[in-house]
């Protein structure tokens, strides 16, 4: 359960309904994939899954990491399934999306930290569905560029990698990546050529002078795709949350990232990495 702190109204979740978010939910099942809508128990599902769209999770439900915001699993992953690229290519047709978002566990148990998989689920989503956009959202594969390569070397159409907070608050937050270590994800991203995305969560106690520099410390990497979302405590374990920020916040923090050069900014309560990434293409 979440810390006793009382939710605002602004923070209603609706669930998944209707016969599109059935559609989404049979297909993933039938397929043995696993979503970050699930996964990280997302507030969106019912809005993203009415559309017919959803965030598929590759690499399995088991994360080798332990960051204290997230509910994913924490163990022993399996191993990786060499079907896999081909399921999510399959469901994503099945589906007829127009844009999909993949994002995986982190697999540091691996030589390759995943990087591999990678490059085979998006080479083969290509083959696939050559018209579907793609945003990516990974992991920092321990800031060794050569893996972020692998990925960058099948040109999805946008690459993701999330901050989750700011510099001060990071070490208590995530369980291995570093702030400068993700910058530098962002920064090789950029560089590429590919549109560079990251994103933050808000009330774990940090500062809008900290926000601020967060927003300065993604532009001046190249990074052109903002989102800011509003942290919610899963289950008792993860950490608890400082403050329920206002959507009238969420609205200025909008202003003054498009004001500093941002192309796009997702920002409120609800938002979340994959929000309207359609828009971001």
């Amino acid at each position: 359960m979440e810390n006793s702190r009382r939710k605002p109204d602004w923070l209603k979740i609706r669930l998944p309904m209707g016969e599109l978010s059935k559609k989404v939910q049979d297909t993933i099942r039938d397929n043995g994939l696993h979503t970050i809508c699930t996964s990280g128990r997302c507030p969106n599902q019912g809005e993203c899954w009415g559309c017919g769209t959803a965030t598929l999770m590759i690499g399995g439900d088991i994360c080798t990491r332990a960051c204290r915001f997230c509910n994913v699993t924490t163990g022993k992953p399996l191993p990786l399934d060499p079907d896999e690229p081909r399921h999510v290519a399959d469901s994503v047709h099945t589906l007829g999306l127009k844009h999909v978002v993949l994002t995986s566990v982190d697999r540091d148990d691996l030589p390759d930290l995943g990087a591999g998989h990678w490059a085979e689920v998006i080479r083969t989503m290509r083959q696939v569905n050559p018209s579907t956009t793609m945003e990516v959202l990974i992991p920092d594969f321990q800031s060794r560029e050569e893996l972020v390569k692998k990925v960058i070397d099948e040109r999805p159409d946008v690459i993701s990698h999330n901050l989750e907070t700011v510099r001060r608050l990071t070490p208590s937050v995530r369980s291995r990546a570093t702030y400068d270590g993700s910058l530098a994800v962002l920064k090789q991203v950029a560089s590429s050529g590919i549109t560079a995305k990251s994103g933050i969560m808000l009330g774990l106690g940090e500062t809008e002078d900290e926000i601020l520099q967060v927003m300065d410390d993604l532009l001046a990497v190249g990074c052109s795709v903002m989102t800011i979302g509003q942290y919610l405590q899963p289950t008792r374990q993860n950490i608890e949350v400082k403050e329920y920020v206002t959507p009238e916040t969420f609205a200025r923090y909008k202003r003054i990232g498009l004001e500093k050069g941002f192309r796009f900014v997702e920002s409120g309560p609800l938002v979340r990495s994959s929000y309207h990434a359609e828009r971001h293409v």
